[in-house]
């Protein structure tokens, strides 16, 4: 019972994260389709398949990236490519991802 409470008052704590715009996060994702394909699902791997990912996960992965909160793998590499989004364009990138067929 006490760790249901606590989840329930984390939940309220955590900041709500501004639902994005796909079509624009569409335009925004050409840096990402030489990784994580142009539909978002990688040739590759080495990458994560980011089309029908829930968009808040992506929302604080990307994030986490830009404050450098992320280690190990290509956490270096995404850092760079995400050090110029805005949270904006963070929300619209994810949103863009989440409306892809998996």
């Amino acid at each position: 019972m006490k760790v249901l409470l606590m989840l329930m008052l984390a939940s309220f704590m955590t900041p709500a994260l501004a639902a994005g715009n796909a079509e624009a996060g569409q335009q925004k994702a050409a840096a990402c389709n030489a990784c994580h394909g142009a539909t978002g699902k990688a040739s590759v791997t080495l990458y994560p398949n980011l089309a029908g990912q829930n968009a808040d996960y992506l929302q604080h992965a990307l994030q986490a990236y830009k404050k450098g909160e992320r280690s190990g793998g290509q956490a270096e590499v995404m850092k760079a490519f995400v050090s110029g989004l805005s949270d904006e364009d963070m929300a619209d990138l994810a949103a863009y991802y989440q409306g892809l067929k998996p």
